[in-house]
């Protein structure tokens, strides 16, 4: 794993919260944090575990009440969902492809989903201190730096992620000053998520770019709340 010298931003004792925990990166994500000493805790949601369902609002709002109700709150959290094939249906290579039904899933998984869980998440967020939340999204997410075309539902669910982002970023600026809620785009990582598009490809291990994100995000500064950061600390174009 690349080194990671924690977050050091963060008060210590800092609680951490991973959606999608069971994923790739996000079990790499829970997996980074554990090892840092200066977080206190790390908890994680997940489909296959706690039956978290980011397309299903009754699923995230009541993950978010128990939470609420047991007075837990994070000092970051991480949305570390998304979704490349769903029900075996890849990316399109060209627009004869698009099938409403499978963009409309597209949308649900990876800009709908994410857009509950900032509506009923985001409280849960401290107000009092530096606090962070990043949600992964892609570089293929990027209108401006679009040069090969294709997947159009996948590169569009994204740029609505990061959209909806950008836009819940400045509202929450004005009761959490001191946040930064951004997207991040992981790289190519070694994750069943883009296994089957990886070919002639150099990935990195999940724990790496989870480590690299985290380190990214951990220089932000409130300022550049709302913005798009590669893994390797670049901004990216919208």
């Amino acid at each position: 794993m690349t080194d990671f010298p924690g977050m050091t931003s963060l008060g210590s004792g800092y609680r951490a919260l991973v959606l999608g925990a069971s994923g790739g990166i996000g079990s790499a994500f829970v997996e980074v944090l554990r090892s840092d000493p200066r977080c206190g805790e790390v908890s994680g949601l997940s489909r296959s575990v706690d039956g978290f369902d980011i397309t299903d609002e009754d699923s995230v709002a009541a993950a978010a009440t128990h939470l609420s109700d047991s007075g837990a709150r994070f000092d970051l959290i991480l949305c570390a969902t998304g979704a490349l094939t769903i029900d075996d249906v890849g990316p399109e290579k060209a627009i004869k492809a698009i099938r409403p039904e499978a963009m409309a899933a597209q949308f649900a998984v990876n800009a709908i989903g994410p857009a509950l869980v900032l509506k009923h998440f985001a409280p849960l967020l401290a107000s009092d201190r530096r606090s962070l939340f990043a949600a992964l999204s892609a570089r293929v997410g990027s209108i401006g730096d679009n040069r090969l075309g294709g997947w159009i539902s996948y590169r569009a669910a994204k740029a609505a992620l990061n959209q909806i982002v950008r836009t819940s970023a400045i509202e929450i600026a004005r009761t959490r000053p001191n946040a930064v809620v951004v997207t991040l785009h992981p790289g190519s990582v070694d994750t069943g998520l883009s296994s089957a598009f990886a070919k002639g490809h150099d990935r990195l291990a999940p724990t790496d770019s989870a480590a690299r994100m985290l380190s990214v995000l951990d220089s932000l500064e409130p300022a550049q709340s709302g913005g798009f950061h590669a893994y390797d600390g670049q901004p990216i174009e919208w």
